[in-house]
């Protein structure tokens, strides 16, 4: 079985292109922190967790190896967020070629999902994708930042982007085999907001 999937590439061309978000509400204790030790383990757990209900499955065959190995890539960084100590969610960072940064991923746990924190993850992540040569001594200078999302992501990924200032540059629609969801695990899900 197949199903059909749209798959838009946004950019942005200039710095001034990224419309920050809100920060949410200092009582929420959002932070956001560069994971700066290469990590597979850690990183492995961010990808499962939040694609795993959005059908991230291209890295959950990767060895320790390969995971050790891209993340050491120099340009490649990963950037969490945290409410109050938990990690919420993440946003990978690659340099590539002629100045071009890709967010190469970009989401929530499910639990966090709603609370004001993916837009604020979004905006902060991509100003780090126009100063990552600062960071990188011997990286071009960030020219475009860019990102491809699909219909398979979360609902509010598109207009997530293009509310940060991503232009939709490119559109494809391709079939695509049809793969269970792997997770994270049944049931998992938004935390009630009484148990807070």
């Amino acid at each position: 079985m197949s199903h059909t999937v749209t798959t838009w590439y946004l950019e942005q061309t200039a710095r001034t292109d990224l419309a920050p978000a809100v920060e949410p509400p200092a009582e929420q204790g959002v932070r956001i922190v560069r994971s700066e030790v290469p990590s597979p383990e850690f990183s492995r757990f961010l990808y499962t967790a939040v694609g795993g209900d959005v059908r991230w499955t291209d890295r959950l065959g990767w060895p320790y190896a390969r995971w050790s190995e891209h993340l050491g890539e120099p340009g490649t960084e990963t950037w969490v967020a945290y409410e109050r100590g938990t990690p919420a969610g993440f946003i990978e960072l690659r340099s590539g070629p002629e100045g071009a940064v890709e967010v190469v991923y970009f989401g929530l746990l499910p639990a966090f999902r709603g609370r004001r924190i993916g837009g604020h993850l979004l905006g902060y992540g991509t100003a780090r994708a126009w100063d990552l040569a600062e960071r990188w001594p011997g990286l071009p200078e960030t020219r475009r930042v860019w990102v491809h999302t699909c219909s398979d992501d979360g609902v509010h990924a598109r207009a997530n982007y293009e509310r940060r200032g991503f232009r939709v540059y490119d559109t494809t629609v391709t079939e695509e085999p049809e793969v269970e969801q792997p997770g994270p695990w049944p049931g998992a899900g938004p935390v009630p907001a009484d148990a807070n």
